[in-house]
Formats: structure tokens, sequence, C-alpha cells
């Protein structure tokens, strides 16, 4: 699909569902933004309305292609490498987003690692999947289950070209890793099968 800033978006899955809910996190003034994972730049592109310089970065040749495909509208950068190894300088961005990729990666190496690239007075703003378990998640299971067909009378269902893996930590795990790497950061539990976390870094942190 290409991207025409004149007519929205209307493709939806559990990912676009709470895009805005990122969004709105960011600060006002933020003139760099780095995209982990950024898959075929759907949010990249979302980014690059607002902020001047956004790149977005992923290890799948066949994303990054897409991603770079696409025309009009703001246009971000890609890069084709692997986050956790490309040598970007500490506090290089203020804003670090990604978008169901932390369970593709070592997570704590990860949050570390977005931390020391983020400017103060910058934010990280994450959203990300997780697994349940069987009686503690079973309620929340159900409840999203019946939203999930709520949801599609009026969407269809779109699936993202990017790899996707079977298993992810629970969320209780995601929780502690995100209190541990980022602390004082906020953790969401969403009905979609989602989490979402903000943190702001401050001077010294």
């Amino acid at each position: 699909m290409r991207y025409d800033p004149q007519v929205p978006d209307r493709r939806w899955n559990h990912n676009i569902h709470y895009h805005s809910r990122l969004l709105d996190a960011l600060p006002a003034q933020a003139q760099s933004a780095l995209d982990v994972g950024c898959g075929e730049g759907m949010f990249a592109r979302e980014l690059a309305r607002s902020i001047p310089a956004v790149l977005g970065i992923d290890t799948h040749q066949a994303s990054i292609d897409q991603a770079i495909a696409q025309t009009g509208g703001p246009t971000p950068e890609y890069l084709l490498a692997d986050f956790l190894t490309y040598p970007f300088e500490d506090d290089s961005f203020d804003v670090i987003t990604s978008i169901a990729t932390l369970h593709h990666l070592d997570a704590p190496a990860a949050l570390a690692r977005m931390r020391r690239l983020l400017r103060p007075g910058g934010v990280i703003a994450i959203l990300g999947l997780a697994g349940g378990t069987p009686l503690r998640d079973a309620p929340f299971d159900i409840a999203g289950a019946v939203a999930h067909k709520a949801y599609l009378r009026n969407r269809t269902y779109w699936e993202h070209p990017s790899p996707t893996v079977q298993t992810a930590p629970s969320y209780a795990e995601m929780r502690r890793i995100t209190a541990e790497k980022l602390p004082g950061s906020r953790f969401r539990r969403h009905l979609l099968w989602r989490y979402s976390v903000t943190w702001t870094k401050h001077a010294g942190t």
C-alpha cells in the first residue's frame, strides 16, 4: 500500500490499534527519533509527520525494501542493521520507539541500549506483546477475544509482512525487566494482547 498523506491509512491490527498511545507520550519538541524494528515503516511514517529526523532500523531485508518503496508524505530514513550492534553514539535521539519487536531481541540488552542512546529529556515508548499464563491470564484473554471480534465488525485485520515468533516472555517478566532497566517507567497492560512502556530520561539517569 502506498502512503498518501491525504488519505487515512485504514489498515488495522492489534499493534496499529495502540499507535496513538505511543504518539501521545512523545515530547512536543523532539527533533530526532529512532524506530527499532520498523518493519515496512508504518509507524516511522507517523513519527515523521511531527519529528524532523526519523530513522527506522530493522534486520528484515524485505520489510526495509517495502519501507523504502513508499512514496508521498514524510520520508523517514531506513537502515538494514542490528539495533543491538550498530555503532550509534550515546545520547543520539530524542525519541526511541519500538512496536512488537522487543520479544525478538534480548530484552534487557535492548532496553539498556535504548536508555544509553536516548538524550536527557527524551522518551522511550514501546508497544510489546507477551506470553500469558493459563490461570492468571484467562480473563484477559477472554476479554481480548470479545473485543477483537467487536472491532472486526467494521475493520479488516491487516497482517504485517515482518517475521513472527511463537514465544515471548510473560507479562510479569516484562514488567520486572522494564522496572529494572528503566526505573520509574510506566508499564501498562492492554486489552488486545499488548503492553506499553513509556519512560522519560532525566539528567543523570
